[in-house]
């Protein structure tokens, strides 16, 4: 020990008692660099949370714009051993320290209580081992593998049950994915809903995820009734694919809001009526075409005669784009700036792929409880990151309450627009055609 630092132990009684704590009970050099790791590492994320608060934890100030919410609690894995910090929980937003913790380190957690219950529901000790193996998660005892459970499925719940009332949601997407998951007694394909929206802080939240019939109107009743409850407000427009009883449950649950068809889903289902490898190259630069136009008017002149054309060699195929023609244009309604954005699912996607990337290694999930916990750790992790970075600006997102009156066209803009179209047609007839 240098004389500095007999110097600042000296003169600092509360860090020298501090420290003195740490030491006492240890039983060699890296037990105590683990103690103090932890405590230093929880000291640093409590002031960072601080900042984030505008005051000191308990403290009454006039500069504080939020609160603290508890913590939860994440292992790291270190050198010196296996770490407890503990992250602070914020009323509003999230905070996550990036510059201390990987955000994948929760995938393990994840997964191992995912394969916990596997083994816990009677699934071979082989096939657990194996899955394990696949993970590079090794043995796990049943003590760590209980605690690990516990304490995932806290933070899932708190998750999908939080508040939603500390301010308003303008955008929100709705998207499901397919998982194997035992039910009854069965290997069945079943549906994970996930519901993420954008706030007027201009960033997406993680709201809900469930398993549920995407067929069933009663479902989605509930879903959408859930988040309601829990103080979703403001939404002017819904993004998804065309589920069944969907949009009915939107128009109930969130009267006065748009929905929009997702237009990349949209030209899939186009496609899949046609057969014909020249057929599906006209049909997908007509569809393209439409979302392509930055003018309303010409859009939808577009889609009509987009309409006509693919009507020539398909008609199932024309009907389901005439079907979708105000739900898939929806966006245009709305700052043009968001379109991009607003008229796919697109945001769901990361969320999904990683979904489907840790879903894959057990292949069938014993039980609908094993695969929320899974999708929820998952959209915590997406949930971290998000928060470090804007979709919009906020006063860009204000744009989206903004009153907008769809004021009826002159003859002479109509006309302009349907010429418009007419050209913007046969240049996606000669692009199918040079594909063909």
């Amino acid at each position: 020990m240098t004389a500095s630092d007999n110097v600042l132990l000296s003169s600092d009684p509360v860090f020298r008692d501090v420290l003195l704590g740490l030491l006492e009970g240890c039983r060699d050099l890296r037990e105590a660099t683990a103690r103090m790791s932890e405590t230093v590492l929880n000291a640093l994320m409590s002031m960072q949370a601080d900042e984030a608060c505008g005051a000191r934890w308990g403290e009454r100030s006039e500069g504080r714009v939020n609160s603290r919410n508890g913590y939860r609690e994440r292992g790291l894995a270190t050198t010196a051993g296996e770490l407890t910090l503990e992250i602070p929980k914020l009323r509003k937003g999230s905070y996550f320290p990036d510059e201390l913790i990987a955000r994948w380190g929760r995938a393990d957690a994840a997964l191992a209580a995912a394969i916990t219950e596997m083994y816990v529901q009677g699934v071979s000790t082989r096939k657990v081992e194996a899955v394990a193996a696949k993970l590079g998660l090794g043995s796990m005892s049943s003590s760590r593998v209980s605690s690990m459970c516990a304490a995932l499925d806290a933070e899932v719940d708190e998750l999908r049950t939080r508040p939603l009332d500390w301010q308003r949601w303008c955008y929100l997407w709705l998207d499901a994915t397919w998982v194997r998951c035992r039910v009854d007694g069965r290997s069945a394909s079943q549906a994970v809903v996930t519901a993420i929206a954008l706030g007027e802080d201009g960033r997406k939240h993680f709201c809900g995820a469930d398993v549920l019939d995407t067929e069933s109107y009663a479902d989605w009743d509930s879903f959408l009734a859930n988040l309601r409850s829990r103080g979703m407000e403001g939404v002017r427009l819904v993004v998804s694919d065309a589920h069944g009883g969907l949009k009915r449950a939107v128009a109930e649950r969130f009267q006065g809001a748009s929905w929009q068809r997702c237009t990349v889903h949209l030209l899939r289902d186009v496609r899949g009526h046609v057969h014909n490898r020249a057929d599906e190259a006209r049909a997908s630069e007509l569809v393209k075409s439409v979302f392509a136009q930055r003018d309303p008017l010409v859009a939808r002149a577009v889609l009509r005669r987009a309409v006509d054309e693919i009507s020539s060699f398909s008609k199932a195929a024309a009907e389901c784009l005439a079907g979708a023609q105000e739900d898939c244009l929806a966006y245009m309604d709305f700052p043009a700036a968001h379109w991009q954005k607003i008229r796919t699912n697109n945001v769901q996607e990361r969320a999904n792929r990683e979904i489907k990337r840790r879903t894959r290694v057990v292949q069938s999930f014993p039980s609908r409880a094993s695969l929320v916990r899974l999708v929820g750790a998952v959209l915590a992790e997406e949930e971290d990151a998000w928060a470090q970075r804007r979709v919009f600006r906020p006063e860009s997102v204000a744009g989206a309450w903004s009153a907008r009156v769809r004021r009826v066209p002159t003859e002479l803009e109509l006309k302009t627009a349907e010429r418009r179209a007419a050209d913007v047609v046969a240049q996606a007839l000669d692009r199918a055609a040079d594909r063909a």
